[in-house]
């Protein structure tokens, strides 16, 4: 391949990385125009704004002043590559108070430090060692993603740590050769740093518009599988997790068990005290249960103030346990509510069999329950299946 050539492909390279960020943002603005009212997809759009500008200036250098093709360029790159941090750290509910001054001032000095190199020292090995460890620094906190929960997360952070690591080699491979890593000296190493730079903007693209989609269906799954005042599972939820319990413990021969409940004169708060205090209460009770359950306990809100819990693998005396453990913290855990309250219990154990239904169980410790509150309320009473 001849200098010409590899000329040619690297400003058409170069010109098709400015055209990969453009595509970003229209694509964000044409399909995710809903999307953009968020705070990191709107994070997101404006580092490739800036990013897409700072491109565009530098393959016009030497057609327009160097300050616009090297001093704004790069500014707009080290504020387009924080934006793209920060927009990653919302995306994982990262972006913390404690960590922003730091990081801020860290994008701070990165873009007064690269003037200041301009002002005092301004030759091209300098400007490049410098841009790429402030780049490889602003870029840095998105590795976190690599701990993220799902597989398209985790390949994500690893590609952020190769650019990051690229951008550390190319500061090393200036500062301690003589090898040329100027974006603008033709040669193979320019090539292949572009190319790479290139696939990396597309995959970085696709995969953040992956991520918010991703985050965007664990929220639609959340709203469809959880009560949204008190975080218990909702009754399709719980239904559809009570199945294949009860089949596992059937199969086991193990013991299963269910507590039914409500809360006392639940009615009478919420008259005598409104509304807003009855969601307090309602929150409160899953609150203080909560930590008493297991991994594999199944905790619901059918509605209004009655709630379930299946329990796999309890025995009898470990069920009537929990029982009394949830009546005890209610009456001696401090509450900040402005009314006590206390919760009628109706408790139910057996081995499942194969025809075992959850709405057999229900009956039963619905009767429980209703026996409790007709012997006085803040009780818990046993039921049994003949």
């Amino acid at each position: 391949m001849t200098i010409i050539n590899i000329t040619l492909d690297s400003t058409m390279i170069t010109i098709f990385l400015g055209a990969g960020y453009l595509f970003t943002f229209i694509l964000i603005g044409a399909y995710w125009h809903d999307a953009l009212k968020e705070l990191p997809v709107r994070t997101f759009f404006m580092a490739k704004c800036l990013q897409s500008a700072a491109w565009f200036l530098a393959v016009v250098r030497g057609e327009i002043p160097d300050f616009l093709s090297i001093a704004v360029a790069n500014s707009f790159m080290f504020i387009g590559a924080a934006l793209e941090s920060i927009a990653l750290l919302r995306l994982r509910n990262e972006w913390q108070r404690k960590f922003r001054t730091p990081y801020l001032l860290a994008a701070l000095f990165s873009i007064a430090g690269f003037q200041l190199v301009i002002l005092v020292h301004n030759s091209e090995e300098w400007r490049i060692i410098c841009g790429s460890l402030f780049l490889a620094i602003l870029l840095a906190p998105s590795y976190r993603m690599v701990k993220g929960p799902s597989s398209l997360m985790k390949v994500m952070g690893y590609a952020y740590l190769l650019v990051v690591a690229a951008n550390l080699i190319r500061a090393a491979t200036a500062s301690f050769t003589d090898t040329s890593v100027s974006l603008f000296t033709p040669g193979f190493y320019q090539l292949i740093y572009l190319v790479s730079v290139f696939i990396l903007t597309i995959l970085g693209i696709m995969g953040f518009l992956l991520l918010w989609k991703e985050k965007s269906n664990q929220e639609l799954l959340q709203y469809a599988s959880y009560d949204d005042l008190t975080g218990a599972l909702n009754r399709r939820m719980f239904t559809s997790g009570a199945k294949p319990l009860l089949e596992q413990c059937a199969k086991k021969r193990q013991h299963l068990s269910y507590l039914l409940f409500d809360i006392d004169s639940f009615k009478d708060i919420n008259d005598n005290y409104g509304h807003h205090t009855g969601d307090l209460v309602l929150q409160d009770v899953v609150r203080r249960i909560r930590p008493l359950l297991g991994n594999n306990d199944l905790f619901v809100r059918y509605g209004g103030d009655e709630f379930g819990i299946l329990l796999p693998g309890r025995n009898e005396p470990e069920s009537s346990h929990l029982a009394e453990q949830i009546k005890l913290t209610l009456e001696t855990a401090p509450s900040h509510l402005p009314v006590p309250y206390s919760l009628s219990i109706g408790v139910l154990t057996l081995v499942p069999d194969p025809h075992t239904r959850m709405e057999t169980l229900y009956t039963r410790c619905d009767q429980a329950l209703y026996a409790a509150k007709r012997n006085g309320r803040n009780r818990i009473a046993r039921s049994q299946i003949s």
